[in-house]
């Protein structure tokens, strides 16, 4: 698995489709020092069991983790470094808790969109495609795929590299 060393790279995929662990490779085939930057809140028993699965995935292996449920960019800035490979699960567990802290999406994807050109660091972004299934029947959940389908535009227009990722195969979009 070769890596590029120009712009981000986005891996999409759907729920349990092993979408974190070709990230998770994808990072280690770096070579770099290896920085986790976790957006997940543990709200409830099955989310804390989530985040302990991934963290005993990684357990072992050199991962030096950050927590970062709002300020993702203020953290990437804080880990960016030519020689450091970051990689960011996920972007629509971020999209949520913008949401339940009522933050301006506008605001906080144009910042992350004008540090992205910028960044020194091999970014490696995880997100779950939420807009392939049937339209929500409620307003919030319809907002949640909107603002994760234009975030997920916006980041793969940026990046160097896309992926989708389903039963566990990737498939190359873009680079």
């Amino acid at each position: 698995m070769t890596v590029s060393n120009v712009g981000p790279i986005l891996v999409l995929g759907g729920a349990r489709s092993g979408k974190s662990s070709f990230a998770e490779r994808l990072v280690e085939a770096s070579g770099l020092p290896k920085h986790y930057v976790a957006t997940g809140r543990a709200f409830d028993d099955e989310m804390r069991e989530r985040i302990a699965h991934h963290q005993a995935a990684r357990g072992g292996k050199g991962w030096t983790t950050h927590e970062e449920p709002l300020d993702l960019v203020g953290q990437l800035r804080r880990v960016d470094a030519s020689d450091r490979a970051v990689l960011v699960d996920c972007l629509t567990l971020w999209v949520t808790n913008l949401m339940m802290e009522e933050r301006s999406m506008a605001a906080e994807f144009a910042a992350l969109a004008a540090f992205l050109p910028e960044a020194r660091a091999r970014l490696v972004f995880v997100s779950n495609e939420v807009g392939l299934g049937i339209v929500p029947e409620n307003r919030m959940a319809r907002d949640f795929r909107d603002h994760a389908g234009r975030l997920h535009q916006m980041v793969a227009e940026k990046s160097a590299e896309v992926y989708f990722v389903a039963a566990g195969l990737p498939l190359k979009m873009k680079g």
